[in-house]
């Protein structure tokens, strides 16, 4: 495809597919800035555009939106008003993410709407939106059967299903809800299914709804993002937050996102951030709708800088410049590792993702870096002293860069009469840099020890006498030395020899010795 070729992907067998678009799909996709096509676009695109039925395997972030997205769109008629496509996603933030991406793929093609369903929502405004006629309804299950229910949503046009993030789907109990709404399409429709993982349910879904699906699988090295620096510090329960804090300064990160294992403990680190001077706000599954979207719009735009939340957020969130990730409870699979982390190092950018490990949990951390292949380091939490480096070099190199702008005549009169009251110029210097040092500290602690100690080791406790290796001590009557390949045998009071028979001396045996 032309827009890619000439960005610079070269790969011209892996997008032919682009020829057969239109003119319309084709300047959508230049204006998204697309540069090249991933892995699963290149694999996925040409045989759903040909109508096969599909099974991707890929993990979040691998631009799987736009390899449904893309053929998705192209197969629209936006003459038809009525419902031709049905996407199924796991979450409300997924929901909304892909139907804003279908949008901005069909943004030239007139006529076309794409209506988002999901609950929390009023459903007055998309049962008004659903009669006035959409081509492409993206929902979550649950409100797509409630208006299957209600009779308010029409499916016997579909052409083409769509189950994004299927496995979670299926964990989140959706199972039955989806197979009533694919017996409610046509049978003639085609069904293009991804998921992350392809557990025995996801198989037998794709062997009764499919027919003759290609399966795509994308392997986990191509799957994990390379240009996140990845790495794990082990740390004491109670130190995490100071240990978080001191990351955000020294890094002097500006958006992040804090990722928790419970609801109660986003609550706590939510808590704790903003006693420490952080913008900090939480994410989870059982705050209002209204509530969710109001967080993620001052996240959006910068005014809050630290989001913490739940593996809610992990799917579905499509946040950009977000500069680290942190995992401040180690997650409970490698799936959900590589979906935490992709929520930066996006669209080419460089990206950080760090992992808070207690103790034994170490191990895992072990594991998912020999599963994924990645490159995940063993780092240090930051001392005291090395923050209060990295403030000092940071704030000097603010005033460097901010002393040759120009400054109003009072500021300088205030300057000149505090320099003229010192002897020495350089302790009110000194002064203003201890304040400001000491405004930006506040949010750390430099005075904890977050090393990890490791106990001395204990020597190993002393053998008993008769495992001991090498010369035994003298026994016997006769006060002889051990014999040559004999031990001791303290019950029986005698030698013994390797077959645990007892040893005589040769002349108790005629001259002979015993074998």
């Amino acid at each position: 495809m032309r827009g890619w070729i000439e960005k610079g992907f070269d790969n011209l067998e892996a997008v032919k597919f682009l020829d057969e678009l239109s003119d319309d799909v084709r300047r959508a996709i230049a204006d998204m800035g697309y540069e090249e096509a991933t892995p699963i676009q290149a694999a996925a695109i040409p045989p759903i555009l040909e109508g096969k039925d599909v099974i991707g395997q890929a993990q979040t972030g691998t631009g799987k939106t736009a390899a449904f997205g893309i053929p998705l769109v192209e197969s629209l008629d936006p003459t038809v008003r009525e419902v031709q496509a049905l996407v199924l996603c796991p979450t409300r933030e997924l929901a909304l993410q892909t139907a804003g991406e279908l949008k901005k793929l069909s943004r030239y093609r007139r006529g076309l709407s794409i209506l988002p369903v999901y609950g929390g929502a009023p459903i007055e405004r998309q049962m008004r939106a659903l009669r006035d006629g959409v081509q492409v309804v993206v929902g979550t299950p649950g409100r797509v059967m409630d208006h299957m229910r209600r009779g308010t949503v029409d499916f016997s046009g579909i052409h083409v299903v769509v189950l994004d993030e299927a496995d979670e789907m299926l964990d989140m109990g959706f199972r039955d809800d989806i197979q009533t709404i694919l017996e409610g399409t046509p049978e003639d429709r085609q069904t293009v299914l991804f998921s992350a993982t392809m557990p025995r349910p996801i198989l037998n879904l794709a062997k009764r709804y499919q027919k003759n699906p290609m399966h795509i699988e994308i392997a986990h090295k191509e799957m994990t993002v390379e240009k996140i620096d990845q790495s794990y510090i082990s740390v004491r329960s109670f130190h995490k937050v100071e240990l978080l804090s001191r990351l955000l300064v020294r890094d002097d990160i500006h958006l992040a996102l804090v990722f928790c294992n419970t609801k109660k403990c986003v609550e706590e680190v939510v808590t704790q951030l903003q006693a420490r001077g952080f913008t900090a706000a939480g994410l989870h599954g059982d705050m209002r709708q209204i509530e969710r979207d109001a967080i993620m719009a001052r996240y959006r735009q910068g005014s809050v800088a630290v989001l913490v939340a739940t593996d809610v957020a992990a799917r579905g969130l499509d946040i950009e410049n977000i500069e680290a990730v942190f995992n401040y409870d180690v997650p409970q699979d490698v799936e959900y590792y590589v979906h935490r982390i992709g929520r930066t190092g996006r669209a080419g950018k460089a990206g950080k993702a760090y992992t808070f490990v207690v103790g034994r949990e170490v191990a895992r951390m072990w594991e998912y870096r020999k599963i994924t292949g990645a490159r995940i380091l063993c780092e240090q939490a930051p001392t005291g002293e090395a923050l209060l480096s990295v403030q000092r070099e940071r704030l000097m190199e603010k005033i460097r860069s901010s002393a040759g702008n120009e400054r109003n005549e009072q500021t300088l009169e205030m300057a000149r009469t505090l320099l003229g009251e010192f002897e020495h110029p350089e302790q009110a210097v000194a002064a203003m840099m201890d304040m400001l040092l000491a405004a930006e500290g506040s949010r750390a602690d430099a005075s904890i020890d977050l090393r990890i100690v490791e106990p001395p080791r204990q020597p190993r406790p002393a053998a008993p006498q008769w495992q001991r290796r090498g010369p035994q001590p003298v026994k016997g009557a006769q006060g002889a030395a051990r014999p040559a390949g004999r031990s001791w045998d303290e019950r029986r009071d005698g030698w013994r020899d390797r077959g645990n028979r007892p040893y005589k001396p040769r002349a108790e045996y005629g001259g002979r010795r015993s074998k």
